[in-house]
């Protein structure tokens, strides 16, 4: 039977059992009503190059939100999440994709046991969290506040950015997560995709939050290929770890570092080549690795005005030798009563061959109770270079200017708006960007 028709058909039999057992559950006291948003966005963009016509683009863009908070208590659940977008003029076909799409039911109150069918998005799982299909989840709540949740699901790959599931790719998998306190969580999950007879990926998520009174806090997440993607071709390991690390020595002072560290390949698109008999190549199989690690420090010198100052090192295939990334900025608020937010950073990479450097101003403030305005203003420029056969050296030296203006006030309490006027002028080319937005709460 074809994967999406198997879907359907579960997904049908899942909403029914969901529903009826969102009927029997014990009343709540209290029923929450559902909240949501409705946000329209217009980008157009007018480019020109030296010697050339000017080309004008437009997108309009649609995000729609809808559903009923989290709750403890038995209930019926639902989300609705859409993104919808169309191109003026018509140069690709419009797009509506679906973020989250679900009914669902709880029951019980401390232990609650939860159904959902449909579209979700399962943020336990990292990268892989996106499905269609079903999902059952136990959850086990103490008086102390702590609580349990185990979970597994099963169902398609839905695409990111248009309608339809990804050809032949079925998914399954579950997780455990341990939740107490303020922000305090560890997940472990464990996720596997097929697609068609062969294994794409089998992956275990990890994922802690650990905050140590207003002093430290740590965020780390990782992925493990437990065996090799596309169905042991590509070599097993870590796929991604990224690590923050926030501590607060002083009332003053903050400092915080970052590692990452990760394997990017194309599982999917190698995994279809190995299905339809087409070779790979060893530098599919090898993807591409990267690192970086770094540090900064603010602190504050005065009410409302701090300093940082930053370093990073960064390593990736094209680079084999790390490369220096330095930062140093500062912030003031409400400048001497002023109600002027000032920014400025200045950043570089050290590149041996290719360096840059970014320099970076905002001036914003509030003008009543509900609009701010800001100006900023930036400029980068990037050196290239590169040796000929004959050995002569080429040097470029690409630059890019931009100014802007941006706006957002708040007419009510359900109502706001947006606008962004862009100019930037990059080496023989020039682009005028506006953006506008309106935006209406629902509830």
């Amino acid at each position: 039977m074809n994967p999406a028709r198997l879907l359907k058909r579960r997904s049908a039999m899942s909403v029914a059992l969901v529903l009826a057992t969102a009927a029997t559950a014990p009343a709540q006291t209290a029923s929450p009503r559902p909240f949501g948003r409705v946000s329209f966005m217009v980008d157009t963009v007018s480019r020109g190059a030296d010697g050339r016509s000017t080309r004008r683009d437009s997108e309009l863009s649609t995000a729609v939100t809808f559903r009923l908070p989290e709750s403890d208590g038995s209930g019926a659940e639902f989300g609705v999440e859409l993104r919808q977008s169309r191109r003026f003029p018509v140069d690709r076909p419009a797009r509506l994709s679906i973020y989250d799409a679900f009914v669902g039911a709880r029951v019980g109150n401390r232990n609650q046991l939860r159904l959902r069918a449909g579209h979700m998005w399962l943020s336990d799982l990292g990268t892989t969290g996106a499905l269609a299909g079903g999902l059952v989840e136990v959850r086990h709540g103490s008086a102390r506040g702590a609580h349990v949740r185990a979970g597994a699901f099963m169902g398609l790959e839905p695409n990111v950015y248009d309608m339809g599931y990804a050809p032949g790719v079925r998914k399954q998998g579950g997780y455990v997560a341990v939740e107490s306190g303020y922000l305090r969580r560890h997940v472990i999950g464990y996720t596997q995709v097929r697609q068609g007879s062969l294994q794409e990926r089998s992956v275990v998520a990890v994922t802690n939050f650990v905050p140590a009174g207003t002093k430290f806090f740590a965020y780390q997440v990782g992925e493990f290929d437990v065996t090799g993607p596309a169905n042991g071709t590509a070599a097993r390991g870590l796929s991604y770890f990224l690590a923050n690390v926030r501590v607060t020595p002083a009332p003053r002072l903050e400092l915080l570092g970052t590692y990452n560290q990760g394997h990017s390949l194309d599982a999917r698109t190698m995994t279809a080549d190995l299905l339809n008999g087409r070779p790979l190549t060893p530098q599919a199989i090898d993807g591409l690795r990267y690192e970086s690690r770094g540090g900064r420090a603010t602190v504050e010198v005065a009410r409302n005005v701090r300093i940082y100052g930053g370093y990073s090192s960064d390593r990736n295939n094209r680079d084999d030798a790390p490369t220096g990334r330095v930062m140093v900025g500062a912030h003031a608020g409400n400048l001497f009563g002023s109600r002027f937010d000032v920014s400025a950073s200045d950043s570089r990479i050290n590149r041996p061959d290719a360096p840059y450097h970014s320099q970076y101003l905002s001036v914003g403030r509030g003008i009543g109770r509900g609009a701010y305005l800001s100006v900023d203003y930036s400029t980068s420029l990037s050196v290239v270079r590169f040796q000929r056969s004959d050995g002569l050296v080429i040097e470029t030296r690409p630059s890019t200017r931009r100014l802007s203006a941006n706006g957002s006030v708040t007419l009510s309490r359900s109502l706001s708006l947006l606008c962004t006027v862009d100019v930037e002028r990059d080496t023989g080319m020039s682009e005028l960007r506006l953006l506008s937005g309106l935006s209406y709460r629902l509830r």
